[in-house]
């Protein structure tokens, strides 16, 4: 079980053990906002509510260069987990493939490692494509690479309690919760 982390002003921030949020709440870092149902952590001299959220005393602040880093697993849940060429999902590839990373331009050819120029791509087609630009070998992609919200990075690849989805919903709204997939397809 994991605990939602929010920041001083009540936004969401990240997803951590609960023995993390623990430790950030006996050293006076953190306090809970809400509690997992009737379960208690005991220690030796301390007993208190297994936290749900909890909430930073003081305000974190995060770097928007950060919330832009393209990272495989962020790149695989925007495209859904499935190849752009090939329209194939994880669970569809044969044995000894799997999802990289395709530049659209290659990187030997003058392209960036950003939202634009990055797909999801089965490992047969990134083979094929090779250092081939789109127009060059007639693959593309299934949808135009955009960079999405921060909101959909950073919840797109975590399971939300009910409890958790609300403050997804309270801090960015409906439409945000809607983006990463619904209620249904978060809480856990």
């Amino acid at each position: 079980m994991r605990c939602l982390a929010l920041n001083a002003s009540f936004e969401p921030l990240t997803m951590v053990p609960v023995r993390r949020a623990l430790r950030l709440i006996i050293d006076g870092k953190a306090e809970i906002v809400e509690s997992d149902g009737g379960d208690v952590v005991r220690s030796e001299r301390l007993v208190l509510p297994r936290p749900a959220i909890i909430r930073l005393v003081k305000f974190v602040h995060v770097p928007r260069k950060f919330r832009r880093q393209v990272t495989n697993t962020f790149l695989f849940a925007r495209d859904d987990y499935r190849c752009q060429f090939c329209h194939r999902s994880a669970a569809d590839l044969r044995h000894r493939e799997c999802l990289t990373r395709d530049h659209l331009v290659p990187l030997s050819r003058g392209g960036t490692n950003d939202w634009t120029n990055v797909v999801t791509a089965c490992s047969a087609c990134n083979t094929r494509k090779g250092n081939s630009l789109p127009e060059e070998c007639g693959m593309h992609p299934l949808s135009v690479p955009h960079e999405p919200h921060f909101v959909h990075l950073a919840w797109a690849v975590r399971r939300l309690t009910t409890i958790q989805a609300k403050y997804i919903r309270l801090f960015y709204g409906e439409d945000a919760l809607r983006a990463l997939g619904g209620k249904e397809a978060l809480v856990l």
